[in-house]
């Protein structure tokens, strides 16, 4: 994979649970608990997306 900045933009930008989670942390701060709710995925699972959206600096 590429590791040029909007390589990693887009990678990030492509995955729709990374996305609902950006447009929820839109209308304010929210804990990892809250940002899980709306999935059914573990905290440590939705913790590798919040990783990946920090590492494309959004």
């Amino acid at each position: 994979m590429s590791t040029d900045q909007l390589s990693i933009t887009f990678a990030a930008l492509a995955d729709p649970t990374r996305r609902a989670i950006l447009a929820h942390l839109a209308h304010g701060e929210a804990s990892v608990t809250e940002l899980a709710k709306p999935f059914e995925m573990s905290l440590p699972a939705i913790s590798k997306h919040l990783k990946v959206l920090e590492r494309a600096r959004w």
